[in-house]
């Protein structure tokens, strides 16, 4: 079960107006090399401009693997897509959604966190990154990166090691469990499980309680294209 690497970056950012007539977003994070406190919100200087959405509890931090970079600038022909483009907080190589489960417990400098979702992407993706179906390929290729929920609070800064505590959920990877609530391809049996699994997060849940009863549809073109201008 061992699994450590280290923070390669952290991004923050501030409540902005980047489109006009849309709404704001905080989407465009800077890197920061200071020592960031982490409260059960998330880190103290990072902002998000709808709770509703993004932030929270079960959202306090959004880690994404700069491992899956490379193939974006390849099948986008995209050479900018750098780490922290997405507007994630933590960018490490070496974890995968593959290879990470809903519940894993890490351990992040002095900071524990447990993974209570994957990212459910939206059309911020495509405004913030020029592409108008960022969104839809995030979702299609599984590439989202997860959530943490602070567990215990504390400090941490790029370069601090990452291990992993626990896994209380191995049967149910932050892929699967992704593709799953995305796709809302998922056998009422499953869906039923994951709306009992007390890790993830109560959104999600509640989601996949509505699956297991057959209520499969869901509007997604207001969360992938948005609103127009």
């Amino acid at each position: 079960m061992t699994q450590t690497t280290t923070i390669d970056a952290l991004y923050i950012g501030s409540v902005q107006t980047p489109w006009p007539g849309r709404p704001t977003s905080a989407i465009n994070k800077s890197e920061t090399l200071a020592r960031l406190t982490v409260s059960h919100t998330g880190f103290d200087r990072d902002r998000q401009a709808d709770l509703s959405v993004h932030g929270g509890a079960d959202k306090a931090i959004h880690h994404y693997a700069g491992d899956h970079y490379p193939a974006w600038q390849d099948e986008l022909a995209r050479p900018d897509l750098v780490p922290g483009s997405f507007g994630e907080n933590i960018s490490t190589k070496g974890l995968l959604e593959t290879e990470v489960f809903i519940g894993d417990i890490f351990r992040l400098g002095e900071v524990l966190v447990q993974i209570s979702q994957g990212r459910q992407p939206c059309w911020k993706l495509n405004a913030h990154t020029g592409q108008d179906r960022m969104a839809y390929n995030f979702q299609k290729t599984g590439r989202t990166g997860w959530y943490y929920r602070v567990l215990e609070t504390g400090e941490l800064q790029a370069g601090d090691e990452i291990h992993l505590v626990d896994r209380p959920c191995p049967n149910w990877s932050v892929a699967t469990v992704t593709a799953a609530r995305l796709t809302r391809k998922v056998t009422s049996q499953d869906a039923a499980t994951l709306a009992q699994l007390d890790e993830l997060s109560d959104d999600w849940r509640a989601a996949f309680a509505k699956m297991s009863v057959g209520n499969l549809d869901e509007n997604t073109s207001a969360r992938l294209e948005g609103s127009p201008t």
